[in-house]
């Protein structure tokens, strides 16, 4: 696929398969393209999350993982009384 370099852009051609060559620097990237008019093309990189995967973005999520983590980091795991927690365990069925 040609390209031609010019002081407002990049030329490029549009190949047999319909696609168009943005760059390695770009392969895997998502992106969002916007047709604004007929031949005019905006294409935006971008980050899609998932909308079962949006609520670990909102505010409240974000804190209370924040704090589990926090918690997990000044209380790291100790098997010294597993047997001692296995037993409680067992007496609450």
């Amino acid at each position: 696929m040609a390209s031609i370099a010019s002081s407002v852009g990049v030329v490029k051609v549009i190949g047999v398969n319909g696609q168009i060559s943005l760059g390695k620097q770009f392969a895997g990237r998502q992106v969002l393209v916007y047709k604004d008019e007929p031949g005019v093309w905006l294409i935006r990189t971008a980050t899609v999350i998932p909308d079962n995967e949006r609520w670990i973005h909102e505010p409240k999520a974000a804190a209370d993982l924040k704090r589990a983590l926090e918690r997990v980091v000044d209380n790291p795991p100790d098997d010294s009384n597993t047997d001692e927690l296995l037993a409680k365990w067992h007496e609450l069925d």
